[in-house]
Formats: C-alpha cells, structure tokens, sequence
C-alpha cells in the first residue's frame, strides 16, 4: 500500500518514526527527560514562568518539537497548523486553502524570493511553492524538521523552489532588504520578544515588500479572571510550546513599532462554517488519528509496539 496517496488526514507512515526512534531522539529515560524539563517551564513549583520561557525559548521550542514533529505528521499532515473550515470541504482542503491564500495575499510570484519563518518540515512552503511558483527558504531552529523537510523536498520535486535554513529567527543570517516577502504560520507566536522578531523580519524584506502571516492571539472576549479561560489559555501554551499568548492589540502595536505599516488584519476563527478547533473535537473515519479516541489508540498502540516490536536499549 503506497501511504503517500492515503485519503486519511495525517501520515500513517510516520508511525514507524515513532515507534522505532528513527529521529535519535535516545532512549525511553532521554524523552522522559526532555518532557519533564519543558513541563517544568509551566510550573511555578519548579521555577517555570513567562520570563523563564522566553529566555530559553531556542531549548523550549527546540524540545516541544523534537518531542512533537513524528506525532504531528502521523495525527495531523505535514502542515501544523489550523484553518477554518467550510461545509462540505475536507480538513486537508481547508489546511491547502489557507496556505494559497496567504501566497494570495503576498502577490507571490515567480521569480520571487521569500522567506518561511519558522518553517516546521515545510508543508506550507511546499504549498505556496506549487501555487505561485515562488523560491521559498524556510528557516527553522530544529535540525530533525529541516532533515525530514529536505527529505519530503526531494519526494515531491520541489528541491529547485524549496530549501532550508537552520537558524534562530531573532537573529536570521541574511542581509538588508533580502526577499521580496516574508511570511510566518503560528510561529512568531514563539518569540520571546515580538517587537524583536518584527524587527528582524521589517530589516529582511525589500523596501514596499510585504509580511503575512497566521498568529496566535486571545480575543477580547478572553476574562483573566474566569478560570476556564486561564486554563485554556495555559493549555494552549504548554501544548503548542508557546511563552505566551498576547492580544490581538498587543501584536498590532508591536507591528507598528518595528516599522510595519498594518494594510489587513482579521479574526479568521469565526469565518468558517466549521471551527478550527473541529477536527481535535469530533470524530470522523478519515480524521480518526487526531481525534480523543485516535490520539487514545495510538499511545496504546505504540506502547504495545515498544513491548513486543521495538524494545527500547
């Protein structure tokens, strides 16, 4: 069976990443390791806070991924992000739309050059790549995504429009007025200085060039005193390895400060006939891996493969 040509969401081939540590992430003891040492940036029992977070977060984001990136592309696709979602069209449609939008919005065309900040294994790179025709470098801080990145590149054929950059994005190796865009997907979002990563980004692009991007923010309906709201809050930070996160005016005004001149901004969460948040909430056969019951039966499974398939040494 080719899996690559699966109609379910995610890639049932990366199981074997997970089950056989084919990413050398160590043994059992080393990722246990490495969990308890992000979790303790949560807990202000162990010295975790917003502060500690930010000042480490090249290991924090560096570790939520070395411990996520097989899961994500096993449960979710090479993409990781959300997107809203319309009647009668599928996730993956939604996650492909969402992409061509923002090459869309940039006016990305061939002969441009443009950089991914924070680029995960490049799913939304090779996207926009194919429906502009644009030369796309994706910085990342994580040497296991750029290696699978550089990996599905190849797999696909998009080698010659698509390349990496291992980097932190505070300080990005390239020269003034570079690219002739930037865009990000819900990865400036772990800055730890947003003014700062705005910064770097304004000194990057080409005079008039323009960023876009995907952020997390809370919304004004966010009360910091309703403790249901402080827990989804904190949630939402702890699993997706965020510092914290800001406002939609907080992003807006540091925008302004490093330089950008705002031409759009939108809530995109409540444009979809179907909530972002969906395919983590229901069910479905195609969806089942990043459901409650798939995400259930794939830790069972993998802990019956370590037993009797894969020992750990």
């Amino acid at each position: 069976m080719d899996l690559s040509t699966r109609a379910m969401e995610g890639d049932l081939s990366r199981l074997k990443a997970i089950t056989r540590h084919e990413n050398d992430k160590g043994t059992r003891q080393d990722i246990q390791n490495t969990f308890n040492e992000y979790v303790a940036l949560y807990d202000e029992s162990k010295g975790g806070s917003v502060e500690a977070r930010k000042s480490k977060y090249t290991t924090m984001v560096n570790q939520f991924y070395d411990l996520a990136t097989d899961f994500y592309e096993f449960g979710w696709g090479q993409s990781f992000h959300f997107a809203p979602r319309h009647k009668w069209e599928s996730f993956e449609s939604s996650i492909a739309r969402h992409e061509y939008r923002l090459g869309h919005k940039l006016n990305l065309r061939k002969g441009h050059r443009v950089l991914d900040i924070g680029c995960g294994v490049g799913g939304p790179m090779r996207a926009i790549a194919r429906f502009t025709e644009a030369s796309i470098v994706g910085l990342n801080n994580n040497a296991y995504q750029i290696e699978r990145g550089k990996k599905l590149n190849q797999e696909v054929g998009l080698s010659h429009l698509c390349s990496f950059i291992k980097a932190d994005f505070m300080k990005v190796p390239f020269e003034d007025n570079t690219f002739d865009a930037v865009y990000q997907v819900e990865a400036t979002c772990h800055a730890p200085d947003k003014v700062g990563i705005y910064k770097e980004i304004f000194r990057l692009l080409k005079p008039g060039a323009l960023f876009g991007g995907y952020e997390w923010i809370i919304t004004h309906r966010y009360n910091d005193s309703n403790p249901e709201h402080v827990r989804m809050k904190k949630g939402i930070e702890i699993g997706n390895g965020l510092p914290e996160l800001e406002t939609a005016d907080h992003i807006l005004a540091c925008l302004k400060e490093a330089g950008f001149e705002i031409v759009e901004h939108a809530d995109l969460a409540d444009t979809g006939d179907i909530p972002w948040y969906h395919p983590l909430a229901s069910f479905s056969l195609t969806g089942i891996l990043h459901t409650n019951v798939g995400r259930f039966m794939t830790g069972k499974f993998c802990q019956l493969l370590e037993l009797s398939i894969c020992p750990h040494v």
